[in-house]
């Protein structure tokens, strides 16, 4: 079984690890993430031993979740890859139905729903950018190519996909570029220079003020920042680095204030550019951003 894509999506702001099985064409998920999911519990150890104790007394009632258990290499905290306890997605679905209580309904349905909303459909092409011939065709740090990126993301799933707004569109009080002033502002972001992080940071943030999408703007311009970083500095941002609330207040106060957001940048920067498990790890937490509470 080849086992190279990693995903990692969140409930609650948790992580629950996963591992794509190639040969079957599914994933498969860490049994201690949603066991610590489903016990509120942070502290590691506590999880597994609990696993351990759930696992038995499941193997004592001749339970299938136990039997249709596997072992697959996740990464952890320590930097280091160990075995760890996987199940398939109606294997998770199975050990939720073991827990009582709300929570566990409400894990289960946010599992079970999750690939199916357009979200959960555009992120699944998002996974995919990443050994699509398309990556090296998308033209890096012009507003063409982040209308080739959110024609790609939403293609199929919005029938405004790729195209700019025409519409104005505010956030909270918060006014994007005027959608009749919005062409020539997109013509003054192209042109801003790429040729120093500080120089980047700034057309990221000028290119979300424009914000030219209807939908899908953060989600666009995160994976548009990363290209033109790769390009220029050969770097990219390790998104798993920067929480979504300190991301989130950070980018709300850039236009008057961007010292936040260029420090969480420069802190996340990483060299490992051509790692898919950072492309797929980017990726889970770029549309994590985007979800409600």
């Amino acid at each position: 079984m080849t086992s190279d894509k990693i995903s990692i999506r969140f409930f609650n702001d948790r992580e629950v690890r996963a591992v794509w099985d190639e040969e079957n064409a599914k994933w498969w998920f860490s049994v201690v993430d949603v066991v610590s999911v489903l016990t509120n519990q942070d502290d590691y150890t506590k999880t597994r031993n609990y696993w351990k104790y759930l696992k038995a007394k499941l193997k004592k009632e001749n339970n299938q979740v136990v039997s249709n258990t596997t072992q697959l290499k996740l990464l952890a905290s320590d930097g280091k890859k160990y075995l760890s306890d996987m199940l398939d997605y109606d294997g998770i679905i199975a050990l939720g139905k073991t827990f009582p209580g709300t929570k566990a309904n409400r894990f289960i349905e946010w599992f079970t729903y999750s690939d199916e909303t357009i979200d959960g459909k555009s992120k699944t092409k998002a996974y995919a950018l990443f050994a699509s011939s398309l990556i090296d065709e998308i033209e890096v740090g012009t507003t063409k190519g982040l209308q080739q990126i959110h024609a790609y993301l939403f293609g199929g799933l919005y029938d405004f996909a790729g195209q700019i707004r025409k519409k104005n569109i505010a956030k909270g009080e918060f006014q994007f570029a005027m959608a009749q002033f919005l062409e020539n502002t997109l013509q003054q972001v192209e042109k801003m220079p790429e040729d120093s992080l500080e120089n980047i940071s700034d057309k990221y943030i000028e290119m979300n003020i424009a914000h030219p999408f209807m939908e899908g703007n953060g989600r666009t311009t995160r994976v548009w920042l990363d290209m033109i970083l790769k390009k220029r500095l050969k770097k990219c941002v390790d998104w798993s680095q920067i929480g979504k609330n300190e991301y989130m207040n950070a980018m709300i106060e850039s236009p008057q204030n961007s010292t936040k957001i260029k420090t969480l940048l420069k802190n996340a920067l990483t060299d490992d550019i051509h790692s898919r498990e950072m492309f797929m790890k980017g990726i889970d937490y770029s549309y994590y951003y985007e979800e409600n509470e």
